[in-house]
């Protein structure tokens, strides 16, 4: 019987709101759908994964993780009442994604925690037809449009500050989702450049993004506080076969 030997690296932490839980799904998905010699599409790709989180494991997440890692890119995704996702590329030229890319910096805290008991919560509040929780569900998804409409008219301060304007809500959702030390960090980058910014995933730890045109006096600011920077660049390509 032949046998496979599976081994996973990676560049970060588990449990720090970049989506590697997904990530991780959607390659060896990925890989496996290569040692079968089969053809998987993206949309393909993120379902399967989608099935594996959500329905198998029962975690209480959204699809956006999953799609985004299968797909890659600066991508919109649709996500329909039952259940269908539309992905489409956002309508935005390069020397907008270039300045995009080149403005948003990466900042880790240090902390990890497990999305699963902030994102509980959050599920359930939801199934429970909570009026403050459906708020803010209605408030993000217009945020979205929002950012979406900003980028493609090329505002990406203005992108900046409605990041600002989502961590502003997103603090008000749970109480794990941030702490003092986050919210003292937070204000410190406010003051040294950054229009905007949020912490990425769940809440609670992980990393903190920000726009910031001056990007220099941002990275003196945070070097000082103790949180080291992670470059990053954007993936167009989205999961792939690196070698086979």
């Amino acid at each position: 019987m032949p046998q496979i030997e599976i081994t996973a690296l990676a560049d970060i932490p588990a449990g720090t709101g970049l989506g590697s839980s997904s990530s991780f799904t959607t390659a060896l998905l990925r890989a496996l759908h290569a040692h079968a010699r089969t053809i998987v599409t993206p949309h393909e790709l993120a379902e399967q994964a989608c099935h594996i989180e959500i329905d198998l494991l029962g975690e209480p997440i959204g699809k956006q993780d999953q799609y985004i890692a299968a797909f890659g890119g600066v991508t919109c995704f649709t996500f329909r009442q039952n259940g269908a996702v539309e992905a489409l590329p956002l309508a935005i030229d390069d020397e907008t994604r270039y300045g995009l890319e080149d403005n948003l910096l990466l900042f880790f805290t240090g902390f990890a925690r497990s999305a699963s008991v902030i994102l509980k919560d959050q599920d359930q509040r939801t199934l429970q037809r909570d009026s403050a929780m459906i708020d803010s569900l209605h408030y993000v998804k217009d945020l979205g449009l929002r950012s979406k409409a900003a980028l493609e008219a090329k505002d990406l301060v203005g992108f900046g500050k409605l990041m600002h304007e989502h961590w502003e809500n997103k603090r008000k959702r749970s109480n794990g989702m941030s702490n003092r030390q986050i919210d003292a960090w937070y204000d410190i980058a406010r003051n040294n450049g950054a229009v905007g910014g949020k912490l990425i995933g769940a809440g609670g730890g992980g990393f903190l993004m920000f726009y910031a045109e001056d990007k220099t006096r941002l990275r003196h600011a945070m070097r000082e506080a103790g949180l080291p920077e992670i470059r990053f660049h954007f993936d167009s390509e989205g999961t792939k076969i690196v070698a086979q």
